[in-house]
């Protein structure tokens, strides 16, 4: 009868014989999930600041609504109240969108800054991992001819 060979013996065996480094996998692990933190941290305080932007818009709307449904003695005070509010109204909305404006400006800038150093770690890992590929082929070289 045949013997049935040990499956987990024989994957040990296959494995060990094709070792990986999985360094390099675990270095990739690392700096995605550092990068993935910081720009989770550029979008939440993006996101923070907006509703706070929000918020205050919305804060004085209501308070010039307010202003503007008191009851009025002359009919041609709800036209100047009218008129005061859509001028207010103006302004504030250009000063919102210009806040909104900087907080675009200032994601962008973050994420281009952490895009670029993750660029150039990028390619100082892979001039490491190349120069080091490199000097060990030389040394096996230079062993094989020695022999």
């Amino acid at each position: 009868m045949a013997k049935t060979q040990d499956l987990n013996t024989m994957l040990k065996d296959m494995m060990g014989a094709f070792p990986v480094d999985t360094s390099a996998m675990e270095d990739a692990f690392k700096n995605t999930a550092s990068m993935n933190e910081k720009l989770t941290s550029v979008a939440l305080e993006a996101a923070e600041k907006s509703s706070e932007i929000s918020s205050k818009w919305t804060k004085e709307t209501i308070s010039k609504l307010s202003d503007m449904a008191k009851a009025k003695d002359e009919p041609a005070d709800y036209a100047k109240a009218m008129t005061d509010f859509a001028s207010a109204q103006a302004e504030v909305a250009a000063e919102n969108m210009a806040a909104f404006a900087e907080v675009a400006k200032k994601v962008q800038m973050e994420t281009v800054e952490l895009l670029m150093a993750a660029g150039k770690d990028a390619t100082e890992e892979a001039t490491a991992a190349v120069k080091k590929a490199t000097d060990e082929v030389t040394s096996a070289a230079k062993k094989a001819t020695a022999k």
